[in-house]
């Protein structure tokens, strides 16, 4: 079971709703008890407009992070003592579902770069969260699956 606190839910949530119709992306940390919600920028729109033939897809149905800010706020975390609990990403009017091009993010030469992390995926219609679901790497079926996952 993932837990997330309510202010890490709100965060989401809000990161979500503001960046409608684009996907939004972040990370979340945890020492303990304590979940801190970093937004990441989603580089996708200005990976499409460089090269839009490597890139095809814009920030409407896919997302990509900075990989410097992410080692950068990653370093940070961890000389602070905290942890990479989870990798969050929204999708603007689609279910929340673990997509072929999210594994492809989280696993690029097959396995899982952070195999212990979860990813959370937010479904946004007009703006409104419907859902948010949660996916764990599983070992024994070599690919995401579902995990439950609360607002605490």
């Amino acid at each position: 079971m993932v837990q997330i606190n309510e202010n890490s839910w709100s965060i989401i949530t809000a990161h979500a709703q503001e960046t409608f119709p684009d996907e939004c992306c972040g990370v979340i940390f945890g020492a303990g008890m304590v979940d801190r919600v970093v937004p990441l920028k989603n580089i996708q729109n200005k990976l499409h407009a460089l090269d839009p033939l490597t890139y095809p897809r814009t920030a409407v149905i896919a997302y990509a992070v900075d990989p410097l800010e992410l080692d950068n706020v990653i370093r940070q975390a961890e000389a602070s003592g905290e942890r990479l609990k989870a990798f969050y990403h929204s999708h603007p009017n689609h279910e929340a579902y673990f997509s072929d091009e999210d594994k492809a993010f989280a696993c690029p030469f097959g396995e899982p770069i952070f195999p212990d992390t979860v990813q959370i995926v937010a479904s946004v219609y007009d703006r409104k969260v419907k859902i948010i679901k949660a996916f764990a790497w599983s070992n024994e079926k070599t690919d995401f699956v579902e995990v439950p996952i609360q607002r605490i």
